[in-house]
């Protein structure tokens, strides 16, 4: 497979991929371009790693990992009214919307390793094992990640949903 046939193929995948782990479309199309950068420099190796999509898509967690350090942890407030969207029932399609931007503003959030985990194993369907060896973590720290981050979650939900 060329480089050309690999991002023809997978780049709606890798974008949707990125959005799961980044949360934030601008940051998702800046990692994944400077991967591709990067994926089509190295061909010849991402290539011979018989998963090559596995391996840029390890290269896309690297990358956002990477530029969350560099850029430092930058706190994103959930405003007023998607917390009071996501409080109101859910009897249109509007509601449904405003409760899933809300939800994600909650998980954008989260510390990035924590939002990684999440995505990982429930996006991309993956056992604690390979979520670890992705993350270079052993498995308990995995779902220690992964327990915090729901328990951070549901702590803000049950606030929201009962007025606190």
């Amino acid at each position: 497979m060329t480089f050309e046939e690999f991002v023809t193929t997978r780049l709606g995948g890798l974008l949707r991929y990125a959005t799961a782990v980044t949360a934030d479309p601008q940051l998702t199309q800046d990692v994944v371009q400077e991967v591709l950068l990067r994926a089509q420099l190295q061909w010849r190796r991402v290539v011979a790693a018989d998963q090559p999509e596995a391996y840029v898509k390890r290269m896309v967690l690297n990358e956002y990992l990477s530029w969350r350090r560099r850029l430092g942890r930058r706190a994103q407030p959930v405003p007023d009214e998607l917390i009071a969207a996501r409080a109101a029932p859910a009897e249109d399609h509007a509601a449904a919307l405003a409760e899933r931007s809300a939800m994600i503003s909650l998980i954008a959030g989260l510390p990035p390793r924590q939002r990684a985990v999440l995505a990982l194993r429930y996006y991309e369907g993956l056992a604690d094992a390979q979520i670890a060896d992705m993350l270079g973590l052993s498995e308990a720290t995995v779902r220690s990640h992964a327990a915090r981050a729901l328990a951070a979650l549901r702590a803000v939900t049950t606030e929201v949903v009962h007025g606190g």
